[in-house]
C-alpha cells in the first residue's frame, strides 16, 4: 500500500469515528425519546401492578369462601399474582430510576432490548396458557379439582399477559419509528453491526 492509499484509508477511519462519536449530538430529542419510553415502563407496571393487587383480594376473599375447583382457581390466582406484583414493583422502580440518555448507541441497545424482551414474554405466556390448558385436562382425566382450579386461572393469568405484552410492544414498536432519520442506516446484530451512508 502505498502513501497515497494509507492517508485515505486513515482520513477514511477518522472520518467514521468522528462520525460516530458525533451521533449523540446530531441527533435532537434523544432524551425525550427515552423519557417517553420509560413513561410506558413504569405505565405498564402500575398496569402489572393493579392486577396483581386486585386478583390478590379476589383470590384471597375467593378462596376463603369457596371449596374443590373453585377455591383451587383463587388460590393459584392469589399465587401467581404474588409474583406479578413483585415484578412489577421492581419493574417499576427501575424504570423510575433510569436517567433518559441522550446517547444514540444507548438509545438504540435500550429499543431494541424492550421490544426483545416483550417478544419473549410474550412467547412464554403461550407456554402459560399451554400448561394450564395441560393441567386442566389432566385434572378432568383423573377427576381432580385442584388441577382444573389450577389450570383454568393459569389459562386465564397467561391470557391477561399475552394481551398486556402484546399492547405492551406495540406502543414501543410504534414509538420505535420516531427515532431520528440516522437510525434508518444503522442495522443492529447480536454480534455485527452494519452502516450506510446516503449518497443522495
Amino acid at each position: 500500500m502505498n502513501s497515497s492509499s494509507l492517508f485515505k484509508v486513515l482520513c477514511l477511519i477518522f472520518f467514521v469515528f468522528l462520525a460516530f462519536g458525533s451521533f449523540s449530538q446530531q441527533i435532537p430529542a434523544l432524551e425525550s425519546f427515552n423519557e417517553t419510553r420509560l413513561n410506558y415502563n413504569q405505565k405498564g407496571m402500575l398496569i402489572l401492578g393493579t392486577w396483581a393487587v386486585g386478583n390478590m383480594v379476589w383470590g384471597g376473599v375467593g378462596a376463603s369462601r369457596t371449596y374443590g375447583e373453585t377455591k383451587a382457581f383463587h388460590q393459584m390466582n392469589l399465587y401467581w399474582n404474588s409474583v406479578n406484583l413483585l415484578i412489577a414493583g421492581l419493574g417499576y422502580w427501575l424504570a423510575s430510576k433510569e436517567v433518559p440518555s441522550s446517547d444514540f448507541w444507548a438509545t438504540m441497545d435500550a429499543q431494541q432490548s424492550i421490544e426483545k424482551i416483550l417478544l419473549v414474554n410474550a412467547a412464554l405466556d403461550l407456554a402459560y396458557m399451554g400448561g394450564g390448558l395441560y393441567l386442566k385436562e389432566r385434572g378432568l382425566r383423573k377427576s381432580n379439582d385442584r388441577l382444573i382450579g389450577f389450570g383454568k386461572s393459569i389459562i386465564l393469568q397467561g391470557a391477561f399477559l399475552m394481551v398486556f405484552d402484546g399492547i405492551m410492544y406495540g406502543f414501543h414498536h410504534s414509538h420505535a419509528r420516531q427515532l431520528p432519520e440516522i437510525s434508518q442506516h444503522i442495522s443492529l446484530g447480536p454480534q455485527s453491526f452494519s452502516f450506510t451512508i446516503p449518497l443522495k
